[in-house]
């Protein structure tokens, strides 16, 4: 199994990086945090890595909406030497490297058009915007991956439980067409469930109203990957709330969100 290197980005709000970073790590990565100024600058390269983190939080104070300004800047911004950042991340996907959001993370990579991207010009079909519930949602949800999904992130889990900590995250689809498209390819990789693993819409099983009840996303490759709920934020059992039932009936200490973490760097490791 070769070594596996994750760059976790961080700087202009973003405040989930340390966690982000010791999932990976946890997971057998070796994870480096650096500001985005440090990539633009070329002080380091994304090439040197095999997968790229954005982690959650409030970047630019989330002043216009979730991410859309950060994305701008991913979108637009070259860097030192001349080339656009969005060309080296095309270069970076197009090497067979991966991708991963969570929470802001997640809406910097729909608003820059790198998921679902199903027409694969990286324009934005969809959006993350105000919860139904019109406040900030902090709880523990639970997930039904789709068994159909490609994506190695989520390779070998069916229900995950997993915290929640957004006022953005309805995801909303730009039209009929894109949503069919993001059906057919099972591109709606993770969705709201109840406890028993059924898909539902209802309040607050769902936090935020999602269309097709969605909290992940992956693009066609499966290789970019983004979700609302956090799971580094439970890589050990005593993350959860009701831990102590858990411990009764678990093998080990490891939180579900930590599966997340092994299933990449395991697929990117060739074990």
């Amino acid at each position: 199994m070769k070594d596996v290197r994750a760059l976790i980005l961080t700087g202009f709000g973003i405040n989930c990086e340390e966690e982000t970073a010791a999932a990976f790590r946890l997971a057998g990565a070796e994870a480096d945090i650096h500001h985005l100024n440090d990539v633009f600058n070329e002080k380091c390269s994304i090439h040197d890595y095999h997968v790229i983190g954005f982690p959650g939080g409030f970047s630019f104070g989330d002043d216009i909406a979730a991410a859309k300004v950060l994305a701008n800047k991913l979108k637009y911004r070259k860097i030192i030497s001349g080339r656009l950042f969005m060309d080296e991340m095309e270069k970076f996907l197009g090497d067979g490297k991966y991708i991963m959001g969570i929470c802001n993370g997640f809406q910097v990579l729909v608003k820059t058009g790198l998921l679902p991207d199903t027409l694969e010009d990286h324009s934005q079909q969809v959006t993350l915007t105000y919860n139904d519930s019109g406040k900030f949602e902090d709880r523990w949800i639970t997930c039904k991956v789709n068994p159909e999904s490609r994506t190695p992130f989520l390779q070998g889990i069916d229900l995950i439980p997993l915290p929640v900590r957004h006022g953005e995250g309805k995801l909303l689809i730009k039209d009929e067409k894109v949503q069919d498209d993001i059906r057919s390819n099972a591109l709606n990789c993770m969705s709201y469930c109840d406890p028993d693993g059924n898909v539902t819409s209802e309040y607050p099983l769902n936090p935020n109203g999602s269309e097709l009840n969605c909290a992940a996303l992956t693009d066609k490759s499966g290789h970019v990957f983004g979700l609302m709920p956090h799971p580094e934020a439970f890589t050990s059992i005593y993350n959860h709330p009701n831990w102590g039932h858990l411990r009764e009936h678990a093998s080990n200490d490891d939180g579900d969100g930590l599966k997340i973490f092994r299933n990449i760097v395991r697929a990117i490791g060739g074990e």
